[in-house]
């Protein structure tokens, strides 16, 4: 067999996958608890594909809150069977055509990105749908104008200072009082200066989480914090609620109402700018057109792009590239479980590559033992990637325990408990 240094794009040909179903059991500990949900257990559906040489395997994941994640797996298996028996030269010669075929690597997925001529970017996107907003002459024309300081960008990339980290681990729903104020003061003394929580149980609540948070913070000392409602709100409600909180100062409001009403966040964003208080949205968006829209309608002042949502890099980067013409940050949607890992190679390549802009990266750190290639922050900055492909993948004891339904943790007592709690959602 020929070492893997040695294999050509023409060598390799995916031979078969598996999809898992894995589960974690979130709803135990409140991590990732918000106003929306409620009891939810962090999932991530998993595929892998076989290769005619056995020590390589790609991976993937999607991302969803458990209900519903056999849906997913089933569409992962569709979506696998399209590239079973081809090349990794048939799908990577023209990676838009690869992108529009399927909705229609040695390196760490950033660098094949950075390493990219602006045409070679650009040829990755399918600009069908967009060509109102940008052109691909038009992107060309901007990566160059960002080619400038790219090497020093990159050498911050190498050292670890390209992405810096926020975090939202004092913030879940579930952590309030005396716990809140613990883990706040821990992630301050890991270096922390920007912090996220969750809102949108009651007014009363909320400000009396706040205020707690602005007495460990204060106002003045270099630190900023960010609130999320995940969609809770309509939009009046939105509005009425919010300017009730701004004192506190939050940088921005997240998902303040549905994901899909653009206009509505437009309203919202209106409302809220004489307080000096921006709108974040877009971790539900799962195509292009969506930020289009959001970007036109003026309804965001953050892209939060999500890795598994948009679906692939490809269409990351034409979120990239709109934001970029309208001088928005994106600043990727995460998660733990898996998410994280994938959207340090998209801040990654979107400072390095794309908009030449330095923003900063949500980390929510939670069940990193089950992951084979876990995040690090160092000095409240990424460690950037450097080893080949999207950093995904689960060690085999995270496999055996929490495949659903049949791992070891879900076929356990309170495995079995937590499979029979009602969802929040009966009548």
């Amino acid at each position: 067999m020929a070492s893997v240094s040695k294999l050509t794009e023409a060598d390799v040909q995916i031979l078969g996958f598996s999809v898992t179903d894995l589960r974690f059991p979130t709803s135990l500990d409140g991590v990732g608890s918000d106003a929306m949900h409620v009891g939810t257990n962090g999932s991530h559906p998993y595929v892998q594909l076989k290769t005619n040489h056995g020590e390589l395997t790609g991976e993937g994941i999607a991302f969803s809150n458990g209900r519903g994640s056999e849906l997913i797996c089933m569409a992962l298996e569709i979506f696998a069977k399209r590239v079973v028996g081809k090349t990794m030269q048939e799908l990577t010669r023209n990676m838009g055509r690869t992108w529009r075929y399927m909705v229609a690597d040695s390196k760490p997925v950033w660098r094949i990105v950075c390493d990219m001529s602006p045409e070679e970017v650009v040829q990755c996107i399918d600009f069908r749908y967009i060509t109102d907003v940008i052109t691909p002459e038009e992107s060309i024309e901007m990566l160059k104008s960002t080619q400038e300081g790219k090497d020093a960008r990159m050498n911050e990339a190498l050292g670890n200072t390209a992405v810096p980290a926020y975090t939202t681990s004092p913030g879940w729903m579930a952590f309030t009082g005396d716990r809140m104020k613990e883990v706040l003061r821990e992630t301050i003394e890991q270096g922390y200066t920007v912090f996220k929580f969750k809102v949108g149980t009651s007014v009363e609540k909320d400000r009396e989480k706040l205020t707690a948070v602005r007495d460990v913070l204060g106002y003045d000392n270099g630190y900023q914090i960010m609130i999320d409602a995940n969609q809770v709100w309509s939009v009046p409600e939105a509005i009425k609620y919010m300017k009730q909180l701004v004192e506190f100062k939050p940088v921005f409001i997240e998902e303040p109402t549905n994901p899909d009403d653009v206009l509505g966040h437009a309203a919202i964003r209106k409302a809220l700018k004489p307080y000096g208080v921006g709108v974040a949205t877009g971790e539900a968006a799962q195509n292009r057109i969506t930020f289009k829209q959001l970007l036109q309608a003026e309804a965001t002042d953050v892209c939060q792009i999500d890795a598994v949502r948009l679906g692939s890099v490809n269409e990351c980067l034409a979120v990239m590239l709109m934001a970029l013409k309208y001088k928005i940050p994106c600043v990727p949607h995460n998660g733990a479980m898996g998410l994280t890992e994938l959207t340090s190679h998209l801040s990654t390549i979107d400072y390095v590559a794309v908009s030449g802009r330095k923003s900063m990266l949500e980390n929510a750190d939670s069940h990193r033992e089950n992951l084979r290639h876990p995040s690090k922050i160092i000095n409240a900055h990424y460690v950037t990637p450097l080893a080949p492909g999207y950093s995904t993948g689960y060690t085999d004891e995270a496999l055996e325990k929490y495949t659903y339904p049949n791992g070891s943790f879900w076929k356990s007592e309170l495995g079995q408990q937590i499979m029979a709690q009602p969802t929040g959602g009966e009548l």
